[in-house]
């Protein structure tokens, strides 16, 4: 990557990804007009706006368009030096096959490890760990969802104050549990999403079942004997709101207080404890997202990606309709043939289904990504992956499954920041890394969600939401690997609660959305 050049902070200034590109992205806040002479002496012949690519030589009709040393398009006519290269421009590339690709073909990842790093978490009793300590109430079906917000409003006003080792109370609200076909096979997906969610490290093995008694999705379906560990002579804990014993509004709302008091009795009798960094288990993803984030918040979090597996701590990269079109980077590095496989079916799990819609991969890339430089998909794709880092990929998670080993892994989501949040919940993640620079106000109730900023215009603008600011490499201020170890250090206070991020501080948090591939009845 070269910046053209970082100082004086006001002179024009662009970023060009490989020394073989063709194109490089403006950096200075507002954009260049034309006319503007850069250091290099290209001469700008349209206005180009900020995060926008820019032409360093021409380019002739049908070239190819090269940034990352990629192809991310094709010229549809002739494109002078200087030119703004925008979407418009471009003939998006065919997606790559799935035949023949690379599998287990990266050179070996000799990184050194990294010891001594801990943080303050809780032991649970099946071997996870906690950066939270939270009483989540499951819930079976949708028509729950006013008792149980209710009801979690009570406690928290009645009950929580007497607990103060409980950092707090949550209701695990979705859309699914009735009228769906329950007994089809992609049901499954759902079903073990919602199940895996209710044993997150951050719940503390304590398991609460709101249900409504006639839904499809009976409490026994949904956690059957075996799924959870039980406290000694207990049975799963279940408020059926369609119970003979209720009698009005209240009554519900007493008898989930009332469940609540011994989960909320075993969550404060526990304490923090010194946990190594490879208890970890994090999730990165990306939302609202601009040609920066494949500059400076997307590898500043491949940088920390890499401690972070070099630590020995588990991450899961995501986003299947982001990453399908770097699906050859991603074989390449996987740690055996039969993982590069199984990353291989998803993609081609994703072509099918956009094959019965009737739509392509281009449909992806939103207008908040096209106004903040983002071309297409495949641009997308080649900042998206990035967030990876540079190590082994060693397991691969279908939707909804949980995870089984350390390490780096591809957990196959959608990219809608909420269904890919809520996979990764299934997965066991304890802590979140979001990267953004559009922005959204985006937050998990469930984990701590650590939002990145991909330029310092938005970290100034949204000063009290986004908790690091990777634009500050873009702008010459730190480096990619300053921000990599910022964000790591940031990862170990947060864990331990020492720190609270933005979304921590405002309570904000995006409803769990349940992936549900199986049809509606």
């Amino acid at each position: 990557m070269s910046l053209n050049p970082s100082s004086p902070p006001d002179s024009p200034r662009s970023i060009r990804m490989h020394a073989a590109d063709n194109v490089a992205i403006v950096v200075n806040d507002g954009g260049l007009s034309a006319g503007t002479v850069m250091p290099d002496g290209l001469t700008l012949v349209d206005r180009v706006p900020q995060g926008h690519k820019v032409a360093l030589t021409s380019i002739a009709k049908d070239a190819a368009v090269l940034r990352y040393n990629v192809p991310i398009g094709y010229a549809l006519k002739d494109i002078p030096a200087g030119a703004w290269v925008h979407e418009r421009l471009l003939h998006m590339p065919d997606a790559r096959t799935l035949d023949n690709l690379p599998k287990a073909t990266a050179p070996a990842w000799n990184a050194e490890p990294l010891t001594g790093y801990t943080f303050e978490g809780y032991r649970n009793a099946d071997g996870s760990v906690g950066t939270r300590n939270i009483l989540a109430i499951t819930t079976t079906v949708q028509c729950v969802a006013g008792v149980v917000d209710f009801a979690v409003q009570r406690i928290k006003e009645q009950l929580l104050p007497r607990y103060p080792n409980v950092d707090d109370v949550i209701g695990l609200e979705h859309s699914y549990g009735c009228g769906v076909a329950i007994d089809a096979p992609d049901a499954i997906i759902p079903i073990r999403t919602l199940r895996n969610i209710s044993k997150n490290p951050n719940f503390g093995g304590e398991v609460m079942v709101v249900s409504l008694g006639c839904e499809k999705l009976q409490p026994e379906r949904l956690l059957p004997p075996g799924s959870i560990p039980l406290q000694a002579n207990e049975a799963l804990d279940v408020v059926c709101l369609q119970a003979d014993k209720h009698v009005g509004f209240m009554s519900m709302i007493d008898s989930v207080l009332a469940s609540a008091v011994p989960h909320l009795e075993r969550l404060n009798a526990r304490r923090r404890e010194t946990i190594p960094a490879s208890e970890l288990v994090v999730g990165v993803q990306c939302g609202g997202s601009d040609a920066f984030s494949g500059v400076t918040a997307n590898p500043a979090v491949g940088y920390c990606t890499d401690l972070l597996i070099r630590a020995g701590a588990t991450v899961m990269f995501s986003e299947t309709t982001e990453v399908r079109d770097a699906i050859e980077q991603m074989t390449a590095r996987a740690t055996t043939p039969e993982v590069a496989d199984a990353m291989a079916r998803e993609m081609a799990w994703y072509d099918a289904y956009l094959g019965r819609g009737q739509a392509d991969r281009s449909a992806n890339t939103t207008p908040g990504n096209k106004a903040g430089g983002l071309s297409n998909i495949v641009e997308k794709a080649m900042g998206s992956i990035i967030k990876s880092g540079t190590a082994p990929i060693s397991g691969v998670l279908s939707p909804g499954e949980k995870l089984q080993h350390k390490g780096l892994h591809y957990a196959a989501t959608p990219a809608s920041d909420f269904i890919c949040g809520t996979l990764q919940l299934a997965a066991g993640m304890n802590l979140h890394v979001f990267t953004t620079g559009r922005g959204t106000p985006y937050g998990l109730a469930e984990v701590p969600v650590i939002k990145v900023a991909t330029r310092t215009d938005l970290a100034r603008r949204w000063h009290d939401l986004m908790d690091v600011n990777a634009g500050r490499i873009a702008d010459g201020d730190a480096t990619i690997e300053d921000t990599g170890w910022e964000l790591f250090h940031l990862m170990l206070e947060v864990a331990s609660g020492r720190k609270k991020t933005w979304a921590e501080h405002w309570k904000l948090h995006n409803s769990l959305v349940l992936f549900n591939p199986a049809p509606i009845t």
